[in-house]
Formats: C-alpha cells, structure tokens, sequence
C-alpha cells in the first residue's frame, strides 16, 4: 500500500504538499488530493463532478492535464455542464437532458450537431399564453426561456425568423428583438 501511495503521490504532482493538513492547500492541491484518493485503490473506472470548478486558469490546465494522463489508462467519466471542459479534455460525449440522452459521439461528431442547428432568440413585448409557448415549439426545441424571452434551436439549420415574424404577427403578438446566434457544443 505504501508503494501505491507514493506512486499516485507521484502521479497527481502533490509532492511538495504530501506533509500538510488538506485544510491549508489551495483548492488546486486539494483537488488533486481527491483525485490521489480516488486513484489509490487503482479503479478501473473514475467519475469525476466538475474536477476544474472554483480553479484559476494554471490549476485548470494543470488538473486537465492529469485527467487526460489517468484516461491513459482508465475510463474516465466527467460530469459536466462546461463545454469548454468538454472540448478540452473529452474524446467522447454523452449529453444527457431530463434524463433523456440527446447527443452521442466522439467531440467532432457532437460538434457538428452544432453546425447543424441554428439558434435564434425572440423576445416579445408581452408575456405570451402558455398556448403561444406550446405553439413556438413548432420551431424546434425551446432552449431558454425567461419570461417574454425564448431562445429556440433550430435543428434543421433552416432560419426561422422569418416564420417566427410570420407566426408573431398572426398572433397578434409584437416582436422587440428577433436574432439569430451562431450554434455551439453548449447548445446540442
């Protein structure tokens, strides 16, 4: 055990600190110090929930690369909602909504999902009926909505602003910005 010990020592850079309380090291160190407990028992399989979060830029790149060294050898799973993550680290996704998985493949494949698509926010003056919501799902999926503001993905890379003016003006609904937006990973 104590060869294992010093080996994920070694591993996870935490030599320097190895002597103090986890208490006085900055969050860096302490996450590095997660991830040397994880590794201990030499799993197969790592789970890693936001490894990157709370970091200063250094921590970030030096924990991404530890995560992409471990993945070496072990299947590393990240929970994740930063897609910057994501791109930097990940050679497959899976991207799950309500439990429902809706994009699957390699970085590049998902990435593509996102060229595929286009994005466009309307915003109305007025909040519309609960009606008027379930109809602009007619347009794609409803990606963001506060109040009298929807964003929409389009996934058929069609632009629909101008069915949506069409749609706002049959409704009788008056339109104070309509704009479209490039699509990234975050929006797959």
């Amino acid at each position: 055990l104590k060869a294992r010990v010093a080996e994920v020592i070694d591993i996870t850079g935490i030599g320097y600190e190895q002597n103090k309380k986890i208490g006085s090291l900055s969050k860096g160190y302490k996450q590095r110090v997660g991830l040397a407990q994880a590794l201990v028992h030499n799993p197969s399989v790592l789970i890693l929930d936001e490894p990157t979060s709370g970091l200063d830029p250094n921590q970030i790149v030096e924990i991404r690369s530890l995560i992409e060294q471990i993945g070496r050898e072990k299947t590393v799973m990240l929970s994740t909602h930063i897609m910057q993550e994501v791109e930097a680290i990940c050679q497959n996704i899976i991207i799950i909504d309500k439990g429902d998985i809706v994009a699957n493949g390699s970085t590049k494949e998902i990435a593509s999902l996102a060229l595929d698509s286009k994005m466009v926010t309307v915003e109305f003056a007025e909040v519309p009926s609960a009606d008027i919501v379930d109809q602009l799902r007619m347009f794609g999926r409803i990606v963001k909505h506060e109040g009298a503001v929807f964003t929409i993905n389009s996934a058929d890379n069609v632009d629909i602003r101008p069915k949506l003016f069409n749609f706002a003006v049959a409704n009788g609904l008056s339109i104070v910005q309509l704009q479209e937006h490039e699509a990234h990973l975050e929006s797959v």
